[in-house]
């Protein structure tokens, strides 16, 4: 077992039997380690803020605190923005507070590169309005962010005009009644947004796409106010 792997497992053998202490030789024997790794490794874990303390006596030994702690969270990065997206819906109510305060400790929970790849997706979503029921998503539009691919999207115009198109995804707009999937359109050669219920097939490519930036001043609608998504 490596020291990561080791750590990661102290921290869930005292949260396992938390409140009672475990002996520094009992925890050097169950990981086939010396005491002094041990104490080292307990160490390393209260220098991180786990709260971690020891208890003297006899029967004394280290206890975790399960209290002040989250047990880890193996959020995806799309799982959290999920929940970003659906605490939207609180914006206005008195739980508003609350649901921003649990979201950053499950965000803080996370291993650090899914988090930081959850903050990147859910800047490239932007909310206009306030946002309402809204109609489904295809499944393959919905990862289109998560695993960047070209798409060839078959698309229906608001005349009922059908075209193929390959697209370079880049983020989303939500507003009371749709969804857009934001894109770098090649037939366009140009940034279109493209309404998910008019996307009548979706292909993916084995392309991945050049990357391209997405900010707000982007998004040229003249209505609304556009908010940018954020995990805080």
């Amino acid at each position: 077992m490596n020291r990561t792997d080791r750590l990661y497992a102290l921290v869930e053998e005292l949260r396992a039997v938390a409140p009672r202490p475990r002996s520094a030789r009992w925890l050097a024997g169950h990981f086939e380690v010396s005491v002094r790794t041990v104490e080292r490794d307990i160490n390393a874990l209260q220098q991180s803020g786990v709260p971690i303390y020891a208890e003297p006596g006899r029967t004394g030994g280290y206890c975790l605190d399960k209290a002040r702690t989250l047990p880890p969270v193996n959020l995806t990065p799309g799982e959290a923005v999920a929940m970003a997206v659906a605490l939207r819906q609180l914006e206005g109510t008195p739980f508003r507070g609350p649901a921003g305060s649990a979201l950053r400790k499950l965000v803080a929970a996370m291993q650090g590169d899914d988090a930081a790849a959850a903050r990147a997706l859910a800047g490239r979503i932007h909310l206009l309005g306030d946002a309402g029921t809204m109609p489904s998503v295809p499944r393959l539009v919905a990862d289109a962010l998560s695993s960047p691919r070209v798409l060839r999207i078959g698309y229906g115009d608001r005349e009922g005009a059908a075209t193929m198109r390959e697209i370079e995804p880049l983020g989303y707009v939500g507003t009371a009644t749709h969804w857009y999937l934001v894109a770098w359109c090649r037939l366009r050669d140009a940034l279109r947004a493209f309404r998910t219920d008019r996307i009548a097939s979706v292909t993916i490519t084995a392309e991945v796409p050049p990357p391209r930036s997405l900010r707000g001043e982007d998004l040229d609608i003249p209505y609304g106010i556009v908010r940018q998504l954020t995990l805080s």
